[in-house]
């Protein structure tokens, strides 16, 4: 084989790694327990594939009066993803009606 063949072969290899992207996740503040245990079933197969992970609540007309019940919500996700190897790359924060927050796989 010519070595300035596998040469370029290589560097298209190493040029062509696979960078992670993010996967949204979408719930309401008033979700049942049921539904957001499959949410967080959907973020792990994320992280394993090793994706990074957004996660959005949104609020509707008067539910932004009390933003609390979203950081519940917050509380309740990470709970449920203590069991699994992850970093929690920004904390979720307020930004307009919406909160989020974006959560990495652990680097091995």
């Amino acid at each position: 084989m010519d070595y300035g063949r596998y040469k370029y072969q290589l560097e298209k290899k190493l040029s062509h790694k696979r960078t992670p992207s993010v996967k949204e996740i979408k719930i309401r503040p008033q979700i049942s327990d049921h539904d957001l245990q499959l949410k967080v079933r959907h973020i792990k197969r994320f992280l394993q594939d090793g994706d990074k992970a957004r996660v959005i609540l949104f609020f509707k007309g008067r539910e932004i009066v009390h933003p609390e019940f979203g950081m519940r919500v917050f509380d309740k996700i990470k709970a449920l993803l203590a069991d699994t190897a992850h970093r929690i790359e920004q904390e979720p924060r307020l930004e307009g009606s919406n909160i989020s927050m974006i959560i990495a796989p652990s680097k091995d």
